[in-house]
């Protein structure tokens, strides 16, 4: 592992070349290759470039693009420069892009060629320069300025669940403690390989996907595309990677698309005794399936359904619970695939403090709040909502309820702002509602909300649950087409009956996912206790609004929602 003379993060290429030379540093699972002697000189040609164009310590230079060895390349050149990292999500649209750059100052902007055409209505547009493109180091002396530990070393506007963005400021001290901190949790080897598949301008794939694997000498693999099925199945082989980090809902699909059925169609799986051997199986091939090799796949960003979890604790499959916020770099408590207890999130890292304020007497549920080296500095030119993010005695104020049992893990129980008041003053989480939906095999997602006329679910069906509906209503439309056929010879009746029976399809078909709702309304019911029923269960016909992290964006649903602006 590298050691730091002055704990910033503009130190690690020089050290990693040091340390580590010749071994690979940076790949795309097809294409490029960098050692960490590359990382180190291809960063230093960024840095004096910057430094030759006039930016000066403590600018902002911003970072628009795709997951590569490119990507780190140019964030590290930017550090090096003693300027702000400002990496931008590259799902936000044209115009918040902009807001972004102006509202962080960013005079240069790192472009993929991709996303360079989401720059191109600003005004004034700022100097683009190709992420892309190989910056030697220059042949003259550039002289770069001292960084320290406690400077800015950029700054991330939230994608958000709950609305509004805000520019969090992270420090080299913020980001390295944290990253040094996440040894409890695991120690990495020269050896590993790590398949990035989750956007490097998150703080969860920054400090844990990237920092720490070149912490230790490891070799990080980006993918040239989304990570659908059928790009990640091809890149697994490949890399056969030891560690891996995901959002649950990649690890959920792949449960709920083929190990469920799988599972639940095999009569020896009803079988008690049997039951741990086949799950243990099971795991052995879900393993299989990402390479082979993997000791470590890591699980954040929002939480991991029940069923799901269950599973794979029993068939031994090496995943681990974190828990963490953009504002905490991130992580702030998480535990090694040996020791995960299903619900927790494991203890606080160390050096780092969680306590719950003004926990219920009954639960011991309250706010989850957290003091330590890695804590933001403040959100960027926003003093009061930074204000507002701390409480009088200096902790930060996470806005998510959990509780701590007496062994110091915690479990985190949902959103603070998401939770719903029962009638009766009852704690209402809308997110342990949705894990029981998520688990029916009719529903691809869910979300609930609450509305004028009460609790309400509002639901996305698997495509085969909707296939099979348009099958049956296809049907109705042939036995149409036959009739109108038929009665060619008189047209007015024709069309009378055409249309009716027509309308009666239609009708039909929406008595049909009437009843598939209600059906789930009760299931779920006789899961939930009596002050957290749903009233309701709506069919939503497209996929929900998420973040790149893949959670939902819940402001622009229900009757609370509001349009998301950033901060000006």
């Amino acid at each position: 592992m590298l050691y730091f003379e002055k704990f910033n993060l503009a130190e690690l290429p020089e050290l990693g070349a040091a340390k580590y030379g010749l071994r690979p540093s940076l790949s795309m699972v097809v294409g490029s290759f960098y050692t960490y002697m590359d990382l180190e000189r291809l960063s230093r040609g960024v840095a004096q470039a910057l430094a030759l164009k006039g930016v000066k310590k403590g600018d902002r230079v911003a970072l628009l693009a795709e997951n590569s060895p490119h990507w780190v390349i140019a964030w590290f050149g930017i550090v090096r420069a003693g300027a702000v990292v400002v990496p931008i999500l590259n799902d936000f649209m044209p115009k918040q892009i902009a807001n972004i750059i102006q509202h962080s100052g960013a005079k240069i902007v790192f472009a993929s060629k991709k996303l360079q055409a989401k720059l191109a209505d600003m005004s004034p547009k700022p100097d683009i320069w190709d992420v892309s493109e190989s910056l030697e180091p220059s042949t003259d002396y550039v002289e770069l300025p001292a960084v320290e530990a406690d400077d800015l070393a950029m700054i991330i506007y939230t994608s958000g669940t709950t609305g509004i963005s805000k520019g969090v400021m992270l420090s080299h001290r913020n980001i390295l403690s944290n990253a040094l901190a996440c040894k409890s949790i695991i120690t990495l080897r020269r050896t590993d390989r790590l398949l990035s598949i989750l956007p490097l301008a998150h703080t969860y794939e920054f400090t844990i996907g990237m920092v720490i694997p070149l912490l230790y000498g490891a070799h990080i693999f980006y993918l040239d595309r989304p990570p659908s099925a059928s790009a990640l199945l091809p890149a697994l082989k490949a890399v056969k990677p030891t560690i891996m980090l995901s959002v649950p809902l990649v690890i959920e699909k792949v449960y709920q698309s083929g190990i469920a059925p799988e599972l639940n169609g095999m009569k020896l799986y009803k079988n008690k005794l049997m039951r741990p051997l086949i799950l243990r199986i099971a795991g052995m091939k879900l393993k299989k399936t990402f390479g082979g090799h993997l000791r470590f796949f890591g699980i954040g960003g929002a939480p991991l359904a029940a069923e799901v979890e269950e599973f794979l604790k029993k068939a031994h499959f090496p995943y681990a619970i974190g828990y963490g916020l953009t504002e905490t770099a991130p992580l702030l408590a998480g535990c090694a695939p040996k020791v995960t207890l299903l619900r927790s999130t494991g203890p606080a890292l160390k050096g780092v403090e969680v306590r719950i304020a003004d926990p219920k007497t009954i639960t011991g549920e309250g706010e989850i709040q957290a003091r330590g080296p890695n804590i933001f500095k403040g959100y960027w030119r926003d003093e009061v909502r930074t204000k507002e993010a701390f409480t009088e005695d200096g902790w930060f104020r996470t806005g998510d309820l959990g509780s701590i049992d007496n062994k110091g893990r915690l479990f985190v129980r949902g959103r603070l702002k998401t939770m719903i008041l029962g009638a009766s003053g009852e704690n209402i989480y809308p997110e342990e509602i949705e894990s029981i939906l998520n688990q029916m095999p009719e529903i691809e997602e869910s979300l609930v909300v609450e509305e004028e006329e009460g609790l309400t679910a509002l639901v996305c069906l698997k495509s085969e649950v909707l296939d099979n509906i348009g099958a049956r209503l296809q049907d109705h439309l042939d036995a149409v087409g036959d009739l109108s056929s038929r009665v060619g010879q008189a047209i007015a009746q024709a069309e009378k009956s055409v249309t009716g029976s027509v309308n009666q399809a239609l009708t039909d078909t929406e008595k049909a996912i009437e009843r598939l709702l209600e059906s789930i309304r009760k299931e779920a019911n006789s899961r939930l206790a009596a002050f957290s029923r749903i009233q309701h269960v709506k069919f939503h016909p497209e996929p929900f609004e998420k973040t790149p992290t893949q959670k939902i964006k819940r402001f622009l649903y229900g009757k609370k929602g509001e349009k998301p602006e950033l901060a000006q």
